[in-house]
């Protein structure tokens, strides 16, 4: 099945790019078989173009929560960024798959969402008024929010499970890039002021469309360049290639879905159906999902700012000395730490790692509750032990260890929770044997809408935990001075 909006211009455009990306039947009835240096060809382009979509799509969520001390005047909570940075995208992720009907119009939607996105960083770069700042932020959040469901949405439209699951896996990564890109960007870009350091940053989406148009091959083009299919994870999941004969539903479907007039285009999901959808999906997908996120970022926002120790000695410790410099290096250690394993562990299945299967799903939540009740008590009453020796540097070494350890273990559970949800939802059945192209177009909804569907937990898991980070932060550090260290009041 191809794009809902692809046009006769675009594909001749996308034809003229790359002639060999589709191949006409011959006159038996039967596709000419494409050599796999096409297939592979596709993929690549596939790959990369879902990899700059994840990554571009988040990477301006990270610049402003890097940036949230130069966007607000001195005294202002910086909670009120992370809350308008994430709040839009929540809405999004609620009103677009819940309310909206009938097939999606990518197109549009990635227009849209590079308009926004461009416009929320230029206001927030022009004006110094805290209201149209926010204001900008808002603007980049709904557009990071529908972009993220967009593209998942559009890795489900590949019919063959292998090149979905390929699109799933590197825009995940992608993801998972976003936090060290957008750290270390704006590291950078700040050394130019807010205004032109922000400013510059908004030249960043115009990167989607282009590599949409111009270089994202489309469903078509994998069906056309035959059968062989180098995508190995099918074989851990025990899915078997698909064969598409050239005269095929999907094929039908394709040629529907292009065609705004066809009976395909009538098709569309009532509130019942997608109540029917979403129920099963309530338990199995979406509260892991949720509960890994409100861990995740409680620990973050909440946890991490006060686990803060005595800056080492470089004759000591002459490595780390030269990394905590002093004791607010600490918390932006804890995320460069978690920024690297999330982009690991969201990386796993573009690495050619085997999706966890379904049924251990919810090991990531569990093991996230475990990593929160451990880092609490030890910023709370400090329950790791002192070192052989008993002196202070030898319990500081030790906990600085263990923390350190714990948040890799954290970033695992959150981008491995993320990446095999959303691949597992994106392989539910399809039929693409289906006879019916009516009832193709439904199948394919229903695996828009599913994928759309569960992507509000983890978002409305990342607000919980920014209403829960304050008072946790708070108690925690009043727990840290009733025993004596006064570290966290000096941050």
């Amino acid at each position: 099945m191809s794009r809902s909006f692809v046009t006769d211009s675009t594909e001749d455009l996308a034809s003229t790019l790359t002639q060999e990306d589709s191949r006409e039947p011959s006159d038996s009835g039967h596709e000419e078989s494409a050599p796999p240096s096409l297939f592979r060809s596709l993929v690549l382009r596939l790959r990369i173009c879902f990899f700059l979509f994840g990554t571009i799509n988040n990477v301006l969520y990270v610049i402003i929560l890097s940036a949230a001390l130069d966007l607000v005047p001195t005294g202002t909570p910086k909670g009120i960024i992370a809350f308008c940075n994430i709040a839009p995208s929540l809405a999004a992720k609620i009103g677009w798959p819940y309310l909206l009907k009938g097939k999606i119009q990518y197109k549009q939607r990635i227009i849209g969402c590079c308009f926004m996105s461009v416009m929320g960083m230029t206001v927030v770069a022009a004006f110094n008024y805290l209201s149209m700042r926010l204001l900008g932020i808002a603007l980049a959040s709904l557009s990071s929010g529908l972009g993220e469901l967009t593209f998942l949405q559009l890795s489900t439209t590949y019919t063959s499970s292998g090149v979905s699951g390929d699109a799933l896996g590197y825009f995940a990564s992608g993801t998972g890039c976003a936090g060290l890109l957008g750290a270390g960007l704006w590291w950078v870009l700040r050394g130019f002021g807010v205004q032109l350091g922000v400013g510059l940053s908004s030249l960043l989406p115009f990167v989607i469309p282009l590599a949409y148009f111009l270089v994202l091959p489309t469903a078509t083009n994998f069906l056309n360049a035959g059968t062989y299919t180098p995508f190995e994870h099918d074989h851990y999941m025990g899915i078997p290639s698909a064969e598409i004969p050239a005269e095929s539903p999907s094929m039908i479907i394709t040629s529907n879905r292009d065609n705004a007039s066809s009976g395909a285009s009538s098709v569309c999901l009532t509130p019942a159906d997608k109540w029917r959808l979403v129920r099963p999906l309530i338990l199995r997908y979406m509260a892991p999902l949720f509960c890994v996120y409100t861990f995740e970022y409680t620990i973050n926002q909440g946890i991490s700012p006060t686990l803060i120790f005595a800056v080492p000695k470089p004759s000591q410790h002459p490595v780390l000395s030269h990394i905590v410099k002093s004791i607010r290096d600490y918390y932006p250690l804890w995320q460069l730490i978690y920024q690297t394993t999330v982009f690991l562990s969201r990386s796993s299945i573009s690495l050619g790692l085997p999706p966890l299967p379904r049924k251990y799903l919810p090991v990531p939540a569990i093991l996230q509750a475990f990593i929160l009740i451990f880092l609490f008590l030890e910023s709370s009453r400090g329950i790791i032990p002192p070192g052989e020796t008993g002196q202070p540097d030898d319990d500081e070494s030790a906990s600085i260890l263990w923390v350190a350890f714990f948040i890799a273990i954290e970033g695992i559970c959150g981008g491995s929770a993320y990446v095999n949800a959303f691949y597992h939802v994106g392989h539910e059945d399809l039929d693409v044997a289906s006879q019916d192209p009516l009832a193709f177009e439904r199948q394919v909804q229903e695996r828009e809408f599913k994928i759309g569907a569960i992507g509000l937990a983890d978002t409305f898991g990342i607000l919980t935990a920014s209403l829960l980070a304050v008072p946790v932060e708070i108690k925690l550090c009043h727990d840290q001075i009733s025993r004596g260290r006064e570290l966290c009041r000096k941050v």
